[in-house]
C-alpha cells in the first residue's frame, strides 16, 4: 500500500494556504499536517508535525522563506523543501537552491505542473519551473553572472541600497528624505526604482530582501 505523503504548507496569505489545502486533498496520496504563516512558525510545525514535504513561500513577515527552509534543512535534513513563489529573480533562485530547497515552481503554474513538481521532490528530484532552469542554465553557462551585473542586488545604485535599509528598518519616506537631504518625491522615485528592479511590491518583500542579503538583522 502506498504510504500517504504529509505535507505542511507555509505561506503568509490565508487564502493561498486554502487553496493549496482543497488542491492537495482532492488526492488521497497527500495529507496536509498542518500551515504556518512564517518562517519561525514554519520551523516549528516541521518539529512538531514531521511532513514529508513543505511548501515553502520565501517572502513573509518575520522570518523569509529562505533563512526558514535553511534552519528546516539544519535540523531535518530528510524533509524535503518545495519553494512556491512569485519571485523569478536569479537572487531569490540561487539564495533559495543554497539554502537547500528541493524544487523551485512559480504560483503561476498549472495544477498539473504543481503536481508532477512534488512527486518529483518526493521521489527525491531537483524539480525547477521551466522559466526556473533556464535562468539557472544561463547563470550557469555565463560563469555565475548575469548579462551586465553579477546579481540583481549589484545593479542597485549606492542609493537605492541606502534607501532599502532605512525601509526594511520601517522608516517612513518622510524620514528618509530628512536623513538623506532628500526630497520625499526623490525617496519615493528611489522606492519605486526599487520594487521594480528586485521585483518586490511591497515593504515586507524589501525587508525580507534586505534580511537575506545581511543588511539588517532580525
Amino acid at each position: 500500500m502506498q504510504k500517504t505523503q504529509r505535507v505542511l504548507i507555509v505561506d503568509d496569505h490565508t487564502l493561498l494556504r486554502a487553496g493549496l489545502r482543497a488542491l492537495l486533498i482532492q488526492d488521497p496520496g497527500f495529507e496536509v499536517v498542518g500551515e504556518a504563516e512564517n518562517g519561525r512558525e514554519a520551523i516549528r510545525a516541521v518539529g512538531q508535525f514531521t511532513p514529508d514535504l513543505v511548501l515553502m513561500d520565501l517572502t513573509m513577515p518575520g522570518m523569509n522563506g529562505i533563512e526558514a527552509v535553511t534552519e528546516i534543512k539544519r535540523r531535518y535534513p530528510d524533509v524535503r523543501v518545495l519553494v512556491m513563489t512569485l519571485h523569478t529573480a536569479e537572487d531569490y533562485i540561487h539564495a533559495s537552491l543554497k539554502a537547500g530547497a528541493d524544487g523551485y515552481i512559480l504560483k503561476d503554474a498549472t495544477q498539473e505542473e504543481f503536481r508532477v513538481a512534488i512527486k518529483s521532490v518526493l521521489q527525491g528530484k531537483t524539480y525547477l519551473s521551466t522559466d526556473v532552469s533556464s535562468k539557472v542554465v544561463s547563470g550557469y553557462l555565463s560563469g555565475g553572472k548575469s548579462a551586465g551585473a553579477s546579481s540583481v542586488y549589484d545593479s542597485l545604485t549606492h542609493r537605492e541600497r541606502e534607501v532599502l535599509k532605512l525601509v526594511a528598518e520601517g522608516r517612513s519616506n518622510k524620514y528618509i528624505a530628512e536623513f538623506l537631504n532628500l526630497s520625499v518625491k526623490t525617496v519615493e522615485k528611489h522606492r519605486s526604482n526599487l520594487m521594480a528592479k528586485l521585483d518586490l511590491h511591497n515593504a515586507s518583500a524589501l525587508t525580507a530582501y534586505a534580511i537575506e542579503k545581511g543588511l539588517i538583522v532580525r
